[in-house]
């Protein structure tokens, strides 16, 4: 699942690669998760599909899809610190859900968002109504 990245970072969707203490760290100072747990965090981790871009060793980005992975996707938890920002990261990350084989074929994904709505509007994602965005990709293809 290749996404165009700047040479010097890298994305990886490997479990083990993630760093759930700069999750948090993001997480409990943003918006939309002030004061997090933690624990609350690494569940959150297990129960998603997660990716994360590096830079050297150091995770930089990260956004998770919550999923049956049959019709509906939910993304949530994206982010991209301040000093990486402006390098497509977010935009490689979004690449790599929409193209995932394990998510083709999906109805429908959503999000919430209060100031981003232009980055997932260059993605195909439409507003609904205030924070709510949707991606209607038609009915679910059936097998």
């Amino acid at each position: 699942m290749a996404a165009e990245l700047p040479a010097d970072y890298t994305l990886s969707d490997d479990p083990a690669r993630l760093q759930p203490e700069a999750i948090h760290a993001y997480l409990s100072a943003s918006y939309w998760s002030p004061g997090i747990a933690r624990s609350l965090v690494e569940r959150a981790i297990a129960g998603s599909h997660c990716v994360g871009i590096y830079h050297g060793e150091d995770q930089v980005a990260f956004a998770r899809v919550i999923t049956d992975h049959a019709t509906f996707a939910h993304l949530a938890d994206v982010y991209v610190l301040e000093a990486h920002q402006g390098r497509g990261l977010a935009a490689a990350m979004l690449r790599y859900f929409h193209t995932h084989p394990d998510l083709q074929g999906l109805r429908r994904w959503t999000l919430n968002t209060r100031d981003a709505h232009g980055l997932y509007e260059r993605h195909g994602w439409q507003r609904i109504t205030g924070i709510f965005m949707q991606r209607y990709d038609g009915p679910a293809v059936t097998a």
